[in-house]
């Protein structure tokens, strides 16, 4: 890990990609305009990036439905597409560190994280995922002796793929991987309040020997090159992860264009159980490190803290303890835990939801927020709000910030019913020494995510994605192949 003078150095030289990428070039959007990215911690501006809209996602449809016609990557032997995108995780692995730097001055994300856990997690999607594609078999059906019925895999076509900013890079590389192993042609959509990292990834594909107008960067805003990439007719899948309103938007601009398959990762308000019978100091830091890590700017974030009664007490000052250790501060710091809100609207956003939890009767037992000084970053404080409860709009709405909101409960059954009312369904955790229990409970709990004395943990190799308002499909694993492959039957007479 570099030291905290290397990376303000680094920082001061980094050059940064401002345009389109359409069919292997970089352009400028065809209406000529632009918007500004800032760095949150500084305010001050990166660069001027690209706006398209409607026009620029015509001309990329168009490009990248050709190239997928043509057979050059879609018809590619596996084991090829294999070794190209092998090649890609391998120029990533060399460009790590400029990749992090990117995703840190453009949303704020501790570098530390960016260079511990987002970018070892990119570079292995990469590697796990073309590793995958040459070993995913066809099935013969069992039918009579007169006939014999092929199923296969085949690439659905194009897909485009809109990505959030809390984590550029890494939700990026979670749709891209799979779909382009499977052979399809792939326009990105980066959030317009980070698209610089995934503008500098489209420079190594081309390096690593994707084909033209196999992969395409489109920024822009979610009104313009959004909706025109969910309404137009030759796009096949749509791939989003995001909020659950947008979610639902892009639901109904499918259904008003072609039908194409959407998939969601949508938003969360997870839950997070602490039975007395677990080690409190453990339990206590696993709850802080949830919904404090990345500025709460996490979907599976547990904002939602229910605490057995019995130990309440001896749990919350472990946990103001723990919550003592995010202080937020400079992300290029390899010390800093928490970085600022990725712009003024979230950070106002957070601002009035810990004011409407205090209005509802929430008691402020940590943080807050601090006056905001013009010029000095967009920095929240790690909050803690005690005597919460689901009635609360703090507990019930997803906030994407660094709040938490604290409840008690006495019994497992009680325990469920708080954690189980809520309209999403990403991701919860339960703290507990009893195996039963455990079991038990996780069972129980309308998640698509469980964690078991733990938060947070993944594997390329295990499926992420939720239920109920979180949405539907799967990133990660095998099964993320599936979002973007066609089953297709082949019955053949013989007899």
């Amino acid at each position: 890990m570099k030291s905290y003078t290397e990376w303000q150095a680094l920082s001061k030289s980094q050059t940064f990609h401002g345009q389109a990428y359409i069919n292997g070039e970089f352009q400028a959007a065809q209406n000529g305009e632009t918007f500004a990215c800032i760095n949150p911690a500084t305010e001050q501006l990166l660069t001027n990036v690209a706006s398209c809209d409607q026009a620029d996602v015509d001309i990329a449809v168009a490009n990248a439905k050709t190239v997928f016609k043509s057979g050059v990557w879609s018809q590619m032997h596996p084991k090829k597409r294999k070794n190209i995108l092998l090649k890609l995780a391998s120029l990533i692995d060399q460009h790590k560190d400029e990749l992090a730097l990117l995703d840190t001055l453009d949303m704020g994300k501790s570098i530390s994280e960016m260079v511990n856990i987002d970018m070892p997690d990119v570079i292995d999607c990469f590697q796990w995922t073309a590793e995958s594609i040459d070993k995913v078999y066809g099935e013969i059906a069992p039918t009579g002796t007169d006939t014999l019925a092929l199923i296969s895999h085949e690439p659905v076509g194009v897909v485009a793929c809109i990505t959030p900013w809390n984590y550029p890079m890494l939700m990026a590389s979670w749709k891209l991987a799979p779909a382009l192993a499977a052979g399809n042609s792939v326009i990105l959509k980066p959030s317009e309040k980070s698209p610089l990292s995934v503008l500098r990834l489209a420079e190594l594909t081309k390096e690593a020997g994707i084909p033209d107008g196999v992969f395409n960067v489109l920024p822009g805003f979610g009104h313009t090159a959004g909706k025109a990439l969910a309404m137009h007719n030759d796009v096949n899948v749509l791939a989003f992860t995001g909020s659950t309103r947008v979610a639902a938007l892009l639901m109904e601009y499918a259904g008003k264009s072609n039908m194409k398959r959407v998939w969601l990762e949508a938003g969360g308000k997870s839950p997070m159980l602490i039975f007395d019978d677990c080690d409190v100091k453990k339990a206590a830091a696993s709850a802080a490190a949830s919904i404090f890590s990345n500025q709460g700017e996490v979907c599976i974030a547990c904002s939602r803290l229910y605490v057995q009664d019995t130990i309440k007490a001896e749990f919350m000052t472990a946990l103001v303890e723990a919550a003592g250790k995010y202080q937020a501060g400079d992300p290029l710091d390899p010390n800093t835990k928490m970085g600022p809100m990725v712009d003024a609207v979230q950070m106002n956003t957070v601002k009035r939801f810990i004011e409407s939890a205090q209005a509802e009767g929430g008691e402020l037992v940590f943080g807050g927020v601090k006056d905001y000084q013009e010029g000095q970053g967009y920095f929240s404080q790690a909050t803690i709000i005690d005597k919460a409860n689901n009635e609360m709009e703090f507990v019930r709405e997803e906030i994407f910030g660094p709040v938490l909101a604290v409840s008690e409960f006495t019994t497992e059954e009680e325990a469920l019913a708080l954690a189980n009312d809520s309209k999403y369904g990403l991701g919860a955790a339960l703290w507990t020494d009893n195996l039963s229990r455990a079991h038990r409970v996780s069972r129980q709990l309308e998640s698509g995510m469980v964690w078991v004395n733990t938060w947070g943990e993944g594997d390329t190799t295990v499926p992420f994605g939720g239920v109920k308002a979180s949405g539907n499909g799967r990133d990660k694993s095998l099964h993320a192949l599936e979002k973007y492959t066609e089953l297709k039957n082949v019955m053949i007479r013989i007899g």
